[in-house]
C-alpha cells in the first residue's frame, strides 16, 4: 500500500521514526545559518529598492496607475512563474537558479542608478526593471525551500523555515529604515548603486556551500519540460493535507496580503491625531513586522505549536481575527496590539503551512509543489488589490478591509474543516 493510500491520520511535527527537532537547530548547521543572515540581506535589499524607486516614480511622474503597476509587477511573475521555477529547482543545482535570481535583483538595481544618473529614466524602461525585480524575487522562492531541506534534513525543517520566516521578516523591518538612510544621506543614484553589494554575501557564500538543494536526494532527478511542471497539481490534488495548506495560504494572500501596507496611510490619519499622523504610520508598520519578528523567535524558542493542519488553521484564524479587529477599532493603541498579534500569527501561519508542504511533497516533485505554494501565497496578493483597494475606493479602507478580514475567517474555517477530515502523517 503507498503512502497515498495509508488511513488518514494526524499530521506529526517530523517524520515518522525522526528524532524530535532540537530549538533553533538551523541555526546549529553553519552553513544553513549563514544562507539565512546572507538572505535576510537580500530581503532587506529587496525592500530598499522598493522605498528608493517607488519614492523616485512618483516625484517624477505622480501616477497612481504607476503605483497600481509597481505591486502588479512584483506579485505578478510569483502566480505565473512559480511553478516552472520550481520545476527548474527540481532539475539543477539550486545554488546556481538562487545565484541567478540574486544577480538580476543586483543588476536591476544597478539599471535604476544607471536611469537615475543619466536622467533616461521612463515609463517603458521603469516597467520593464519592475517586471524583471519581480521575476527575480520567483525565481529565488522554490530553489530556496529546497536549499533549507537540504541544510537540516526533514526532522528539522520546521526549524529551517521558521527561522528563514523569521529572518526575512528582519529584512523587511530594516529595509525602509536602511533605503530611507540611504536615499537622505546619499541620494536614490548613489543609494540605489550601494544597494546592489547587498546581494553579494548570499552570491559568494552559494560559490563555497557544498549544499546543492539535492544532496540528500535518494531519486534521480527527472528531466521536466513545461506542460509537465503545470500537471503538478493534478498529481497532488487528492491529497487533502497538502491542498489544505495551498489553500490556506491563498486566502490571506488573496483577501489581506499586500493591500494592508499601502492602506496603512489611511489608517493612521484615521487613528493618528494631527501632527501625529506621521509617527502614527511608522508605529503602525513597525507592530506588524515586530509581531513577525517576535512571534517567529516565540515560536522557534518554545517548538509550539507543531506543524499540523489544526496549527496551521488555527494561526490563520487568529491572522485574520486580528486584522477584522484592526480594521473596525477606533483605539490606536489596540489598533497596534492587534496588528504585532497579526504579524506574529501570519507568520505562524505560513511558517506551519510550509513546513508541512515541504515534509508531504513528493521529493521529486518538491520544487514543483513548493512553487504551487509561492502561487498561493505570492501570486494571489494580486488578489487583495480588488478586495481591499479597489473596493476601498467605493466602500472606505476600513469597511473593505472588515469584510475581506471576515471572508478570510469564514474560508479557513470551512478549508479547516474540509481539510482535518482527511489529513495524513508527515513523512520524510
Amino acid at each position: 500500500m503507498s503512502a497515498r493510500d495509508d488511513p488518514p491520520q494526524p499530521v506529526d511535527a517530523v517524520p515518522a521514526g525522526a528524532a524530535a527537532p532540537r530549538r533553533f537547530a538551523a541555526l546549529r548547521v553553519p552553513d544553513a545559518r549563514t544562507y539565512l543572515i546572507g538572505a535576510a540581506l537580500a530581503m532587506m535589499a529587496d525592500n530598499i529598492e522598493h522605498v528608493i524607486t517607488y519614492w523616485v516614480l512618483w516625484e517624477t511622474y505622480r501616477s497612481p496607475v504607476l503605483a497600481g503597476f509597481e505591486v502588479i509587477s512584483h506579485w505578478l511573475p510569483f502566480l505565473l512563474l512559480s511553478v516552472p521555477f520550481g520545476a527548474l529547482a527540481d532539475r539543477y543545482d539550486c545554488r546556481r537558479v538562487i545565484q541567478a535570481g540574486q544577480l538580476l535583483f543586483a543588476l536591476v538595481s544597478v539599471a535604476w542608478g544607471v536611469l537615475f544618473a543619466t536622467h533616461g529614466l521612463t515609463v517603458v524602461a521603469a516597467c520593464v526593471l519592475l517586471v524583471l525585480h519581480g521575476t527575480a524575487g520567483a525565481l529565488w522562492g522554490p530553489a530556496e525551500q529546497l536549499m533549507l531541506h537540504d541544510f537540516v534534513g526533514p526532522a528539522e525543517v520546521p526549524s529551517a523555515v521558521r527561522l528563514n520566516a523569521t529572518f526575512r521578516s528582519l529584512g523587511i523591518l530594516f529595509g525602509p529604515v536602511v533605503g530611507s538612510a540611504l536615499l537622505l544621506g546619499l541620494g536614490p543614484e548613489a543609494g540605489i548603486l550601494v544597494n546592489a553589494l547587498f546581494y553579494l554575501p548570499l552570491i559568494l557564500f552559494l560559490l563555497r556551500t557544498r549544499y546543492t538543494g539535492h544532496t540528500r536526494d535518494t531519486e534521480a532527478r527527472p528531466r521536466v519540460g513545461m506542460l509537465d511542471s503545470l500537471r503538478v497539481f493534478g498529481r497532488i490534488r487528492t491529497d487533502r493535507t497538502l491542498v489544505s495548506m495551498l489553500v490556506l495560504a491563498g486566502l490571506g494572500s488573496f483577501f489581506v496580503g499586500a493591500s494592508l501596507q499601502s492602506v496603512m496611510p489611511a489608517f493612521a490619519a484615521r487613528l493618528g491625531a494631527g501632527d501625529s499622523a506621521g509617527l502614527a504610520y511608522g508605529v503602525l508598520l513597525f507592530g506588524t513586522g515586530a509581531g513577525g519578528v517576535v512571534g517567529g523567535f516565540l515560536l522557534e524558542a518554545t517548538d509550539f505549536p507543531k506543524p499540523s493542519v489544526a496549527a496551521a488553521v488555527a494561526a490563520t484564524l487568529v491572522y485574520g481575527l486580528a486584522i477584522l479587529g484592526f480594521a473596525l477599532t477606533g483605539s490606536y493603541l489596540l489598533a497596534v496590539v492587534l496588528l504585532f498579534v497579526g504579524g506574529a500569527a501570519n507568520l505562524a501561519s505560513m511558517s506551519i503551512s510550509q513546513t508541512v508542504v515541504q515534509l508531504l511533497a513528493p521529493p521529486a516533485e518538491r520544487g514543483r509543489v513548493i512553487g504551487l505554494y509561492g502561487v498561493a501565497a505570492n501570486g494571489l496578493r494580486l488578489g487583495s488589490g480588488f478586495t481591499v483597494g479597489i473596493a476601498g475606493a467605493a466602500a472606505g479602507v476600513a469597511t473593505s478591509l472588515a469584510w475581506s478580514s471576515a471572508a478570510l475567517c469564514a474560508g479557513t474555517v470551512i478549508a479547516g474543516l474540509l481539510a482535518l477530515t482527511g489529513r495524513r502523517r508527515v513523512r520524510a
